[in-house]
């Protein structure tokens, strides 16, 4: 473990400047954006509003994000990520701010519906900046340690939100003072990570002669045609569309499938999804072991396939014990992929589309998670607390398989990683 862990802070030295200023300025963001996540529901149900404003807000932010995604991966492929990302998060950090001070519901839905607009150049921006200042061969070690700290600076945000708030609340702030406080908190930490974003340099893109998944290893034109490109964007993101949709029946209600099935407590529910969050990141760093035996495109779909069972068993057993081993296995096991993917989805389009490729495949996940809520609605409340998200769970596996089955047929076959 120790000789991993030295490799890992060998290889994060060994990234430019650029990378190291944005690896910061990411986690700080996170974090921020972490305690700001965790602490607005409540926020809302501590000023006594209707817990139906939560889901609008949480819908209308969703939409919002949706529809820019496009668009900003467009404005960023033409105007650059630098300012892009300085663009998107200092609008957000507004945002923020506002929602952490306005106590009505319709102030509420335009300010999240105006956090999903600017934050989605945010989002758009990042993988492909990583992607443009970096080569080919440092990616899979890149994405995998920045998603690892972006998960580890989550559960961070997600900690500090409710001590700072328990701290204002102990020293006499009110109920709703001391979660605006903690809010405002997570709003001044995000501030804080926008100053390295403006002492990123611009930098002449990596000419790559070589793809790390070539077609039979043949060179490719540093000029792919927008048609090949728009292809390969489309091949992904159905993929992506697949997953989403799955993932969009069951993980939004992990918290409510312990609370239904098991009535779990508050405490054990909090710790069961920090504790996923955390395998998550070592998998994310354990990722490039696998790839370096067995390629990209193999380690993700094996990644996948391996998670299936464990949902399978999550879905069905009657033990909190077997629930809680099954979704931390299913959780670190899927996410683990989500680095492989997007280094192989960078790798395989040129670097004027790479903003585009990520827009797309961030649209239809978020399109696929936003539709599933009815209908995982629909399941628990007419078959039950077992049979409702044990459905739910089967119908998400079978879109797994069908999504990595479709992915490997697709690139498996035909590339091969590059020595």
């Amino acid at each position: 473990m120790s000789k991993l862990l030295r490799d890992w802070l060998k290889n994060l030295k060994s990234f430019n400047r650029n990378i190291r200023l944005f690896i910061v300025a990411n986690v700080l963001i996170q974090i921020g954006m972490g305690v700001f996540s965790v602490m607005y529901n409540l926020y809302i149900r501590e000023l006594g509003l209707p817990e139906a404003v939560n889901g609008s807000v949480i819908s209308v932010t969703s939409l919002a994000t949706a529809i820019m995604l496009v668009p900003a991966g467009i404005l960023s492929d033409r105007f650059g990520r630098k300012w892009i990302l300085i663009l998107g998060t200092l609008l957000t950090a507004f945002m923020l701010l506002g929602r952490s001070l306005v106590t009505a519901e319709q102030p509420m839905l335009v300010l999240g519906f105006a956090t999903g607009i600017v934050w989605a150049l945010t989002q758009v921006s990042g993988v492909p900046f990583l992607a443009e200042n970096s080569k080919p061969s440092e990616r899979m070690h890149l994405f995998s340690i920045h998603f690892a700290l972006v998960t580890v600076a989550n559960v961070i945000g997600s900690l500090l939100g409710g001590v700072i708030a328990d701290v204002a609340m102990w020293l006499g702030a009110s109920g709703v003072s001391s979660i605006q406080i903690s809010l405002i908190a997570g709003v001044a930490i995000f501030i804080v990570g926008i100053f390295p974003l403006f002492s990123l340099k611009p930098v002449r893109k990596l000419e790559e002669v070589k793809t790390n998944l070539a077609l039979e290893e043949e060179e490719v034109k540093t000029e792919a045609g927008f048609k090949a490109n728009l292809k390969m964007i489309v091949l992904f993101g159905f993929a992506n569309l697949l997953i989403g949709t799955g993932s969009g029946l069951v993980i939004p209600y992990l918290n409510l499938y312990f609370a239904n099935r098991f009535d779990a407590s508050n405490t054990y529910i909090g710790l069961i999804l920090a504790l996923g969050s955390a395998m998550t990141a070592i998998a994310m760093l354990i990722g490039p072991l696998l790839v370096k035996r067995v390629g990209k495109v193999r380690a993700l779909v094996i990644f996948q396939l391996m998670s299936i069972p464990f949902l399978f068993l999550t879905a069905y057993t009657n033990s909190l014990f077997f629930a809680s081993v099954g979704f931390l296995l299913r959780q670190a096991l899927m996410n683990a992929g989500n680095p492989i993917q997007s280094a192989i989805a960078m790798d395989v389009v040129h670097d004027k589309y790479k903003g585009l490729a990520n827009s797309v495949n961030q649209m239809v996940f978020n399109v696929g998670w936003a539709t599933m809520g009815l209908p995982a609605a629909w399941l628990v409340t007419t078959f039950g607390s077992y049979w409702g998200y044990a459905y739910a769970f089967s119908i998400t596996g079978c879109l797994y398989l069908i999504a990595s089955t479709y992915f490997y047929l697709l690139f498996g076959r035909r590339y091969t990683r590059t020595k």
